[in-house]
């Protein structure tokens, strides 16, 4: 078995994300403070330019650092740190323990709806020959049906996809529709955090409360 550690960020880290309104040295400083904290090289963070699309990227040692438009790493590599940066959207962590294969995941509502996890389980078969029943799946903390809002399109497309079940209102739960996707593939080893960015404790950043936010982040590594 191999050994694979994966946290998440909060706000008492600080921002760990390039693209928001923050001075890079401040961000550079946050990275590595995290990085000094959780036993790993600053210089050995993947992490992307999240487009809320499907793109997923198998990475190794010799790959740049930031991979642009992509939603997804795939790593079998020992010693990298995978990233994935949110503030409201999901932050998804996947691993296979007797592979050795890890994954960050961006699961926002776009890329949910175009069912990255899937992509991602089916590529982690394909390519390491991963089984669905070895497969352990972390969803970090993120918007909650609770607070998901969104207007009538997006409320008929999760009834016609998914299922009503998967609507509250006018609210939808995106939690539960990755479940459903990967339940249908037979993985079924799943944690999910119940902490709602918007209406939680303030622990973590919350696109919806305040756009001008940082990003916290999901890591996983292969020790």
């Amino acid at each position: 078995m191999f050994h694979i550690e994966s946290f998440f960020s909060d706000k008492m880290d600080g921002n760990i994300a390039y693209h928001v309104r923050d001075i890079v040295k401040n961000v550079d400083k946050n990275r590595k403070t995290l990085s000094l904290k959780h036993g790993f090289s600053v210089n050995n963070i993947m992490y992307m330019d999240q487009v809320h699309g499907n793109t997923i990227k198998i990475v190794h040692n010799d790959s740049a650092r930031l991979t642009h438009a992509c939603d997804a790493l795939i790593t079998q590599e020992k010693g990298l740190q995978l990233m994935v940066m949110v503030a409201d959207c999901i932050p998804i962590l996947m691993k296979d323990s007797k592979k050795g294969v890890i994954a960050a995941v961006h699961a926002g509502r776009k890329s949910s709806f175009l069912k990255i996890v899937e992509d991602v389980v089916l590529s982690m078969q394909k390519e390491f020959s991963c089984k669905a029943c070895d497969i352990e799946v972390e969803l970090g903390p993120s918007i909650q049906v609770c607070c998901y809002e969104v207007n009538e399109e997006m409320q008929s497309f999760v009834k016609n996809n998914f299922g009503e079940k998967f609507c509250k209102g006018k609210n939808i739960n995106l939690q539960e529709i990755n479940k459903k996707i990967l339940n249908d593939l037979g993985v079924n080893n799943i944690t999910s955090s119940n902490h709602c960015t918007k209406c939680g404790d303030e622990k973590y950043f919350s696109y919806r409360n305040n756009s001008d936010c940082g990003r916290f982040a999901g890591f996983i590594g292969l020790k």
